[in-house]
């Protein structure tokens, strides 16, 4: 569905009686972002034209109480930490090298097309997917990139779920080597570590130091607001690379990534490499929480059901 500039969608999104007593998502569309709730309760914005910021992001991302997870976008000068604006904006996709070309730091361009699904709640899931060109910074295409969103609620906040598909008809896609590669998040200033937040790893390690390079399922960085604990878990599947490593800061930037293995220091340089025609699909999620007794394993274990339907 193609977005009409200048006019307000409001998308009431009904559940069947089963999820009656669950919130409820609505969605309004609007000519650069849509802008998610859970009843009245902001709860994100997905952002796919920004001029600044030239790949898709989800921003201002709360828990369904209200309380924010990612940093301020833009950050609040004297309250958050304001490095690294255009680059963390709240939780995206991107890569240092794809084909030689910056993605990370907006040099190259995720152009936005068409929604090839609107946003529609099913059984209390709201899913959306897009279509993008690939653009070089010198304005040649270089493939197609499709994404699809799936959003539920969980027993302790909520899931947004992101599968991205890369390819080309006619060159040969190639995903350098450096820590600036895959699904990132930048934490809101109040959970960071140096605020007293911890990152824990699916292996059991713990800090941002400890995690820093190693593989792993998922990561949870967490802390607390107003005696509140919150937190954000990042999940990866192999997928079609290979295990993510964790470039993870204590400034409250995480990310999963299947690419960096010298980077990261775990072995050789290395380019993954996708031939023409053939596709990349990259499964992520995260999971936005804000409840004593959260079990990220619990839910990596639900999200790894729900891809196997």
């Amino acid at each position: 569905m193609q977005l009409l500039v200048g006019v307000l969608v409001v998308y009431q999104l009904l559940t069947v009686s089963v999820w009656a007593a669950k919130p409820t998502f609505t969605v309004i569309e609007q000519p650069d972002r849509l802008r998610l709730s859970l009843e009245t309760q902001p709860v994100a914005e997905y952002v796919f034209r920004d001029k600044q910021i030239l790949r898709p992001y989800l921003t201002q991302i709360r828990t369904p109480s209200g309380h924010p997870v990612t940093r301020s976008h833009p950050p609040v000068q004297g309250v958050d930490e304001v490095d690294h604006e255009t680059m963390h904006p709240g939780l995206w996709i991107g890569f240092g090298d794809l084909n030689g070309h910056d993605f990370w730091r907006n040099q190259g361009r995720i152009e936005h097309q068409q929604f090839t699904i609107a946003p529609t709640v099913e059984a209390g899931v709201l899913i959306w997917s897009t279509q993008s060109r690939i653009v070089s910074p010198a304005g040649d295409e270089i493939g197609q990139w499709s994404n699809r969103f799936t959003c539920t609620t969980r027993p302790q906040g909520w899931r947004v779920s992101w599968d991205a598909t890369l390819h080309s008809d006619t060159l040969t896609l190639a995903f350098g080597d450096q820590e600036e590669m895959g699904f990132g998040a930048r934490m809101a200033t109040g959970l960071t570590e140096k605020h007293g937040g911890l990152i824990t790893n699916s292996a059991g390690l713990q800090t941002a130091k400890a995690t820093w390079g190693q593989p792993a399922k998922w990561c949870d960085y967490s802390g607390r607001i107003a005696n509140q604990p919150i937190g954000l878990t990042l999940m990866t599947t192999d997928g079609e690379a290979r295990p993510s490593w964790w470039h993870n800061r204590d400034y409250g930037l995480f990310v999963a990534n299947p690419f960096g293995r010298a980077a990261l220091r775990q072995g050789e340089r290395s380019v993954v490499t996708v031939p023409p025609g053939q596709p990349l699909t990259l499964r992520f999620a995260a999971v936005i929480h804000e409840s004593t007794g959260y079990d990220p394993s619990a839910e990596y274990e639900a999200w790894s059901q729900a891809l196997r339907r």
